[in-house]
Order: C-alpha cells, then sequence, then structure tokens
C-alpha cells in the first residue's frame, strides 16, 4: 500500500496558517529559538513551513480525513424565509401566502369592520353597514387560520431540521480536533527537527516572455576593428591600406658649398678664395720717423 502525500484544500489554509502561529508561540520552540549557536529564526521557519504546508500535515492525516469527511457529507444549512425569497428561484407560492394572508386578511378585516360600524351607527337601518361588518368578521377568521396554518409549518421545519445544530457541533468537534492533531504531531515536531537545517530557497525567477516593446534592436557592429564596423545601411566599408607617412628624406647631403643649392633647385658655382684685401705696412723702421 502507497502512501500519498494529503493534500490541504484552499479553504484549509487559513487553519493551517493559524496552527502554525500557535506552534511557533509554544514555550518548547521559543526557549529553542533563545538559545546560542547558528540556527533559523521564526520568519525563517514560518517561510519554510508555508512552502511544506502539504507534507507537514501528514501526521494528523486521520483527523483532516474525518473532519473534510463531515463537512463534505452535511447537507447545506436550510434558508430561512428572507433567504428563499431573495433567491433566483424564489420561496414558491405556499410560502408566499403563509405569510403574506395573515397580514393582508387581518388588517382588511379590521378596516371593514371599523367602516361597517361607523356606518351601521350613523344609518342603523343600512343593509350595507351589516354587510361590511360581516366581511370585517370574515377576513379576520381567515387572516386567523392562515396564521395557525403558517405557525404549524414553521414548527414541522423546526422539527425536521432539529438535527442540524447536532451535526453542527460534530463538526466543529472534528475540526477542534485535526487543529490540535496538526499543532502538536505535525507543525511542532517539525519546527523542532528543522531549527537548524538550511533556510528555505528562493523561487526561481519566472522568465521573461513578454514581448520587446521599446523598438529597438541590438548594435550593428561584432567586434572592435575596420573589419567589424558596418555603415548606417548595413554595408561593410572597404578596408583603408595605410601606406605610411607622406614625407620623405631631406634634399641635402652635407655641409659645404658644393652640396648646396639655390632656392630654384640650381647648384651655385664654388667661390674662389684668395685672401684678404690688403697688403703690409709702408715703413720700415724707427730711424725713418
Amino acid at each position: 500500500m502507497v502512501n500519498t502525500t494529503p493534500h490541504l484544500q484552499a479553504e484549509d489554509r487559513a487553519d493551517f496558517d493559524r496552527a502554525l502561529d500557535e506552534a511557533l508561540r509554544d514555550a518548547r520552540l521559543t526557549e529553542a529559538l533563545r538559545a546560542p549557536g547558528p540556527h533559523l529564526n521564526s520568519a525563517q521557519l514560518r517561510t519554510k513551513a508555508a512552502q511544506l504546508a502539504d507534507t507537514i500535515a501528514a501526521p494528523a492525516d486521520p483527523e483532516y480525513q474525518r473532519y473534510t469527511a463531515l463537512r463534505d457529507a452535511g447537507p447545506p444549512a436550510p434558508l430561512g424565509l428572507t433567504d428563499r425569497l431573495r433567491s433566483e428561484e424564489g420561496a414558491g407560492l405556499l410560502p408566499v401566502l403563509t405569510v403574506l394572508t395573515p397580514i393582508l386578511a387581518g388588517t382588511g378585516g379590521v378596516v371593514l369592520l371599523l367602516i361597517g360600524y361607523a356606518m351601521r351607527g350613523a344609518a342603523p337601518e343600512l343593509a350595507l353597514a351589516h354587510a361590511v361588518v360581516t366581511a370585517g368578521w370574515v377576513s379576520l377568521a381567515v387572516g386567523g387560520v392562515a396564521l395557525l396554518v403558517g405557525s404549524v409549518g414553521l414548527l414541522l421545519t423546526a422539527l425536521r431540521d432539529g438535527a442540524a445544530p447536532r451535526q453542527d457541533g460534530d463538526l466543529a468537534e472534528a475540526r477542534r480536533l485535526w487543529q490540535i492533531a496538526l499543532r502538536e504531531r505535525a507543525l511542532l515536531p517539525w519546527l523542532l527537527d528543522n531549527l537548524y537545517t538550511e533556510p528555505a530557497g528562493l523561487p526561481a525567477p519566472r522568465p521573461n516572455t513578454r514581448p520587446n516593446d521599446h523598438g529597438y534592436t541590438s548594435p550593428g557592429f561584432t567586434s572592435p576593428g575596420a573589419e567589424g564596423v558596418t555603415e548606417a545601411d548595413g554595408r561593410t566599408p572597404r578596408p583603408v591600406e595605410f601606406t605610411g607617412p607622406g614625407y620623405s628624406s631631406p634634399d641635402f647631403t652635407s655641409p659645404g658649398v658644393e652640396g648646396v643649392t639655390e632656392a630654384d633647385g640650381r647648384t651655385p658655382r664654388s667661390a674662389e678664395f684668395t685672401g684678404p684685401g690688403y697688403s703690409s705696412p709702408d715703413f720700415t723702421g724707427p730711424d725713418d720717423v
């Protein structure tokens, strides 16, 4: 026989959370939380327990199955007359007549009696006055009979639904027993055993499946360099050939007249050097002065 993990129904998650709060406030757990050392705190235990609710509630499964069986097998709560009148199907003709007939008949009978006795006082010999008084008494009699029939119907309805409070009491007791078992046999042992475990992991991020609403694409380049760059229209430019600096060596050879050129590029004629343009002094010695 294979044991399957019970699945908590959606309407029972509130009871699980309430039992979890009571277990976290238990004296045994609060004392363990105050103990020194690395362990989970109350918020981390709550988060981890909320993620494993079905697994934690497994030890209290017998009480939970009995509680859900009573809840599912019980008849729906009987509707009152006001609820039946507000429902879509309506209450039917008989309940409506049971309520309205005593009211209308009693009110009509009282009005007719007042009018009839007033007419009889004003004109005793008037035959209409006697007819109005008779109609008033008949109307009151009909109202009384309708009230009696309605009272009998209410009594029968109360006797028929007399077992409902007992069944509601059984359901409340089954719920209380499940909450006790959930707290004592499921939550508290699990919280104490997982006090020194790893905290609950974060849920995996959801992939972004939304379309791109910004209207842009990726940049039109691949890698640095002229070979990966594209033009604005998507074409690849031609590579640029690099030759070198746009200058040559200087147009001279060495210092000297023979290596110098004129401004128009011609070589000047070499000049002949003879010497200084002066001669010796024209005197001989001191005796000649």
